[in-house]
Parts: C-alpha cells; sequence; structure tokens
C-alpha cells in the first residue's frame, strides 16, 4: 500500500530544509502546506513566542469514524547540527547525507512516515478514527516544545511517537527521569605567589566534590555525569568562582532521588572541609515512564508490528524524548524505532526498508484503534 517512490521522496525534500532548535519556521511551512492538503485542520500553538523560536508546535486534525477512538501520532521537527544545505544521497537500499552534515532522519524520517501513512489511508478509504498530528519545536535542546505543549488540546486517548534509533518493531517501554545540577562555588580570592594560604581556591573545592562523587554507570538504571567546570582566572590568583553543571538519570525515581543527594552532599561537604559557600540547584528536566505488558498501549502496538510481519522488541532506554514529558502530562504514549542510525553525526544514515516499515506501521496502528 505505501508508496515508496513517494515517501523517500518527500523524506528527501524536509531533510534538504534546514531546521536547528528554534529555527524550524521554514520547516514548519513546509509541513503545514503538506497537513492541509491533506485535509487536516492545522494550528500552531504559542510555544514559539515562549521560547523565542521561530514556530510553535503544529497541532493538525482528521475527522475519522466514530468506531475508532482517538489516537496522537508525533515527530520532532528540529534536527542538530550541522543541518545546513543537507544533501541525501541514496546508495542502494540506504539514504545517507554527503558526510558534510547530518541527515536529518532525527526525526524528518518519522514526520515523512506519518505524511505516507495518513496519505494511504485517504487514498484507499481506510477506515480510521480521528487522528491528531503533532510535530514539536526543539526537542533536541531539552523537549522544550513538548513540555510546552497544552495537552487539553488534545483529543487522543494514546499517542505513539516515531523518534528511537531502533529498527521498527522497537518499543521503548521505559524512559528515565532526569536532574539538571547546577552548582555555584565561591572560594576566596588571593595572591597565588605572595598569600595562597589567605585565599579559597573554588577549583580545589570542586575537584573534592567530584573526586568523592558516584559518576558516570551507577547501576543498571542509573547514570550520572559532570557536564562542565568553568573558574578560568589568571595563574597568580586563586580562583574564587567556579560554575559546574552536572545530571542524573534513572528509570526509578528513588534511584534518581539517592543519587542527586549524593551529588549535593559532596558538593555541601568539600564546601564545609575548605570553609567555601555553595549554591545548588536541581531541577527535575523530565519524568520517567513505564509501560507494561497489559497496558492497552503495548498491546495495541504489538498487534500493530507483527501484523506487518515484523518482531516486537521491547527494551528500556537511557535517553530522554518527547514521551517523557508527554506521558508525565497524563496521556499514554510510546516512543517507537524508526530505524534511524548513527543520529547526531554526519555519518547518520537510514534504510528505505525501514522507512517504509515505519510507514506501514503507522498505518496499521491507525486501522486497530477500535472501540471495543
Amino acid at each position: 500500500m505505501i508508496n515508496k517512490n513517494r515517501l523517500v521522496e518527500n523524506f528527501s525534500s524536509m531533510a534538504r530544509i534546514s531546521s536547528p532548535s528554534k529555527q524550524e519556521g521554514a520547516f514548519a511551512a513546509y509541513a503545514i502546506k503538506l497537513l492541509q492538503d491533506l485535509g487536516m485542520e492545522v494550528e500552531t500553538d504559542d510555544t514559539g513566542s515562549k521560547i523565542a523560536g521561530q514556530t510553535g508546535n503544529i497541532i493538525a486534525r482528521l475527522k475519522g469514524s466514530k468506531d475508532f477512538f482517538p489516537v496522537i501520532l508525533s515527530a520532532h521537527m528540529d534536527t542538530v547540527g550541522p543541518c545546513d544545505n543537507i544533501q541525501p544521497v541514496i546508495n542502494g537500499d540506504i539514504i545517507y547525507s554527503d558526510g558534510n552534515t547530518v541527515l536529518g532522519a532525527d526525526d524528518k524520517a518519522g514526520i515523512a512516515a506519518i505524511i505516507e501513512a495518513i496519505t494511504t489511508a485517504r487514498e484507499r478509504n481506510l477506515p480510521h478514527g480521528n487522528i491528531e498530528v503533532v510535530l514539536t519545536a526543539c526537542e533536541e535542546t531539552g523537549m522544550l516544545g513538548a513540555k510546552n505543549l497544552s495537552v487539553d488540546k488534545l483529543d487522543g486517548e494514546l499517542g505513539f511517537i516515531f523518534d528511537c534509533d531502533g529498527p521498527p518493531g522497537t518499543i521503548i517501554s521505559q524512559g528515565p527521569a532526569k536532574d539538571v545540577i547546577k552548582a555555584l562555588i565561591k572560594g576566596k580570592k588571593a595572591h597565588a605567589g605572595l598569600c595562597p594560604e589567605e585565599g579559597i581556591s573554588a577549583i580545589q573545592v570542586a575537584a573534592q566534590a567530584v573526586t568523592a562523587m558516584k559518576l558516570l554507570r551507577i547501576d543498571a538504571e542509573t547514570t550520572a555525569n559532570i557536564g562542565t567546570l568553568h573558574g578560568s582566572t589568571a595563574t597568580n590568583v586563586v580562583c574564587d568562582r567556579v560554575e559546574l553543571l552536572a545530571e542524573a538519570r534513572s528509570l526509578y525515581n528513588e534511584k534518581l532521588d539517592l543519587q542527586t543527594t549524593h551529588m549535593k552532599e559532596c558538593l555541601m561537604n568539600a564546601a564545609q572541609k575548605y570553609k567555601a559557600e555553595v549554591e545548588v540547584d536541581i531541577e527535575r528536566s523530565y519524568p520517567s515512564y513505564k509501560h507494561n505488558e497489559k497496558d492497552l498501549i503495548i498491546q495495541l502496538t504489538k498487534e500493530a508490528i507483527t501484523g506487518i510481519g515484523l518482531e516486537p522488541i521491547m527494551i528500556p532506554t537511557g535517553g530522554g524524548s518527547d514521551a517523557n514529558v508527554l506521558n508525565g502530562k497524563g496521556i499514554p504514549f510510546v516512543d517507537l524505532g524508526i530505524g534511524m542510525s548513527q543520529v547526531h553525526t554526519t555519518g547518520e544514515y537510514i534504510k528505505i526498508k525501514d522507512l517504509c516499515n515505519t510507514a506501514k506501521l503507522i498505518l496499521r496502528v491507525i486501522s486497530l484503534c477500535k472501540n471495543k
């Protein structure tokens, strides 16, 4: 049913449109035209003005039969860099970039597959319920689009996000919560050659704290990392100020709380030892989520995957996505593999077979969402 040539051409056209985070305006205009041509009612929310971006989230609606319950199909519009002048190259069954940029399959492959599935359903008059397409802005810079999306605008009972680098058939059943830890360490300046003992080195405090921390792989469900340490000054001055930026993630909130508390205590203890001051700010960037085998969204997804001849693979992930944010807003969402590979690099690619299977999967999902 899927028109492979049209799907590949449409994806390639999308990939060529530069859309770094907060600069998705040109791509949004392109996507809105495609959605309107499908007979969908389209609106853009006010997220753009909230995040100083060129566009907000796109919400498109297509009415369907009341014999089906409404569903949400979602992907994100922005890409990481370098993403100017993307030139897709087809070699056999694989679409690459020309090696100078990312390809943008993350996540325009998801968008192209959604468009193709709905186009096919319309062409063949296939029965379906109300469909909502949500294309988010600024996913790559902290899921800002999803965080500012008002789910009160949505009628869908289940949501399907196509933004995972596993092959079609991959189901991300569990995702971690993430804490962002910001610390400001305040020491005391002194001349490093004449009277260093009168100073308090904020760098020394930071080093003591980081050395005491359990970092990187904590256990099978928990990780932690120091991202940046900034405290530059002249070598003849005892550094009095260091800014630290770190994160911790876990599939379980209790483990995350323990890890974050541990990292904070290391900072506090080091500051106390050297008589420095420290300010620690901890923000829950996004919540964890977990779907079980008995959940309707998992049952339906697995049925759709087997229905197109693939094998369902349920796995947890250590990464965050719009699924974390939107599950946290009360609508069950699942993130599904679409086959994009080596994402966030200039070696990014996607197999045409996986692109087509993703569109087939979407078509199957919307056909299965029947009221019992």
